[in-house]
């Protein structure tokens, strides 16, 4: 009998968790919501979801979004100086011209990240993923925990700069058929 009862109990929950259910649009809409309070001075954010949001042109020093999914975010041209991103979903952010001085990127994922001539002063990067990344024109030449086990699953251009005795293989540009 008792069984009975759990698995009404359990039908009549799940039944009820479509209605918690949110559209695509209300989920874009709650992510634009979540950027805007981060742009405004918000800087706690540990586990929140910006996924896909314009973070361009921006001053988001000393901000806290360990564990966010920053997944194909535009964080081109800003500034993420002393913010914690450790744990952090970045894959295939638009990274470019990024400023990220004294930044953790501890076991941040930058699959197929565009790092292009970003700045990463003193950034940490201990066990970051950086499968794909492209960091040509970047300067990685003060960043920490940086090691050529991950710099060989990236690419990288003559200007990339790596601290002493680091390197990355060049980016491969593929030509366009004629």
């Amino acid at each position: 009998m008792f069984a009975r009862i759990l698995i009404a109990v359990a039908a009549i929950g799940a039944m009820s968790l479509t209605a918690f259910a949110q559209t695509p649009e209300q989920n874009a809409i709650s992510r634009q919501a979540t950027a805007q309070r981060l742009i405004e001075g918000e800087t706690a954010c540990a586990g929140c979801d910006i996924f896909q949001v314009d973070l361009s042109y921006q001053e988001l020093t000393g901000r806290d979004l360990s564990g966010a999914r920053i997944r194909q975010a535009d964080l081109s041209l800003s500034t993420f100086d002393q913010t914690k991103f450790t744990g952090a979903d970045m894959s295939i952010v638009n990274a470019f011209g990024i400023r990220a001085e004294d930044a953790d990127f501890s076991n941040v994922n930058f699959q197929d990240a565009v790092l292009v001539g970003g700045w990463f002063a003193r950034s940490r990067f201990a066990n970051a993923k950086l499968s794909n990344a492209n960091l040509s024109g970047a300067d990685f030449s003060t960043a920490l925990d940086l090691t050529q086990n991950q710099l060989n699953t990236a690419c990288g251009d003559a200007a990339t700069k790596l601290p002493p005795g680091l390197t990355v293989v060049p980016c491969k540009v593929e030509e366009l058929a004629g």
